[in-house]
C-alpha cells in the first residue's frame, strides 16, 4: 500500500465549505488531486472554489442548504455529472443555535439545529451512498464534535445533534454493510473558526487568549487544517479499514472532558464590545 495520499480522479463534495473546517478540507482534498464541489449557504463559497482553481486544482461552487433534501440530491447529481464519479462526501455544515442553556432553548431553535446538524448528514448518506456503491465504494465523513461524546463541551442543542451524528455514522456503517461505502464521524475539539469566534474574541478581550485550550493536554486550541488532515486521511485508501467510528481530533480533550466555569454571557458581550470599541478608536 502506498503511504502517499493521491485522490486523483476522485469526485468530492464538502458542505459548509465557505469557511473554517469545510474550507480547509476542500482545499486539502483538492491539493491531493480530488475534484471538489464546494457547497455552502454563504455566497463566499464561490471565492473558495476560485482560490482552489487559482492554485491549480479543480473545484466548483454551489450555494445550497445542507439540510434541504432537494439541495443535497442536486449537489450529488451535479458532482457526478461534473466529475464523472463521487467518491468522497464531507458533510460538515453545522450551526450552534446561538443559546447556551436549556432554559434559553425553544423547540424552534432545537428543530433548526437538528435540521442542519443531523438531518443534513443523514441526507448526505442517503443520497451519496447509492452513487458511491455503483462505482464500487467511497467514503462519507460526518462532522460531529467532542460535544457529542460527553457533556460540558457545547450547548445542549448542539451537543445533542452531534451525539446523533456519531450514532448516525455507526448505524449507517451497518446499514451499508458489504457495499464498501465507509461512514465515519470526525469529532473536533476547540478549533478556531467563525463558529467559535465569540469564544476567541472574549478571551482576547479579557486578556485570556493564552489560556485557550488549557483544558486539553496539548494546551492550545486547534486549527481547521488539523481537522482537514484527519478528514483527508479518512477519505483516502489509508483508512480503508476504518468504518463506523467517531474519531476525536481534540488535542486530547475527549480523554477526560474536564469541566471549567463558563463566562457570564452579559459580561462576555460587554468585554467584546469594549475591545471592539478600543480597536475602532485606534
Amino acid at each position: 500500500m502506498s503511504y502517499t495520499i493521491d485522490l486523483e480522479g476522485q469526485g468530492a463534495i464538502v458542505t459548509g465549505a465557505a469557511s473554517g473546517i469545510g474550507r480547509a478540507t476542500a482545499r486539502l482534498l483538492a491539493e491531493a488531486g480530488a475534484q471538489v464541489l464546494c457547497c455552502d449557504m454563504a455566497k463566499g463559497v464561490e471565492a473558495v472554489a476560485e482560490a482552489i482553481r487559482a492554485a491549480g486544482g479543480r473545484a466548483e461552487a454551489m450555494v445550497m442548504d445542507a439540510g434541504a433534501e432537494a439541495d443535497v440530491a442536486a449537489a450529488v447529481a451535479r458532482a457526478e455529472a461534473a466529475f464523472g464519479a463521487l467518491g468522497i462526501f464531507h458533510a460538515n455544515a453545522g450551526i450552534t443555535g446561538g443559546v447556551r442553556d436549556l432554559a434559553e432553548g425553544t423547540p424552534e431553535i432545537w428543530a433548526e439545529v437538528l435540521r442542519v446538524n443531523l438531518i443534513g448528514p443523514f441526507l448526505a448518506v442517503k443520497h451519496a451512498a447509492p452513487v458511491m456503491q455503483r462505482r464500487g465504494g467511497g467514503s462519507i465523513v460526518l462532522t460531529a464534535s467532542v460535544a457529542g461524546m460527553r457533556a460540558n463541551a457545547g450547548p445542549p442543542q448542539y451537543s445533542a445533534s452531534k451525539a446523533g451524528v456519531i450514532n448516525l455514522a455507526q448505524t449507517s456503517a451497518y446499514q451499508l454493510a458489504g457495499t464498501n461505502v465507509r461512514v465515519n464521524a470526525i469529532c473536533p475539539g476547540l478549533i478556531e473558526t467563525e463558529m467559535t469566534r465569540p469564544i476567541y474574541d472574549y478571551a482576547k478581550a479579557v486578556g485570556a487568549e493564552p489560556n485557550l485550550g488549557q483544558l486539553n493536554p496539548m494546551k492550545r486550541g486547534g486549527e481547521p487544517e488539523e481537522i482537514a488532515s484527519a478528514v483527508l486521511w479518512l477519505s483516502s485508501p489509508l483508512a480503508s479499514y476504518v468504518n463506523g467510528q467517531a474519531v476525536p481530533v481534540c488535542g486530547g480533550l475527549s480523554s477526560s472532558h474536564p469541566y471549567g466555569p463558563r463566562p457570564d454571557p452579559a459580561k462576555a458581550a460587554a468585554a467584546i464590545a469594549a475591545m471592539k470599541a478600543r480597536e475602532a478608536a485606534n
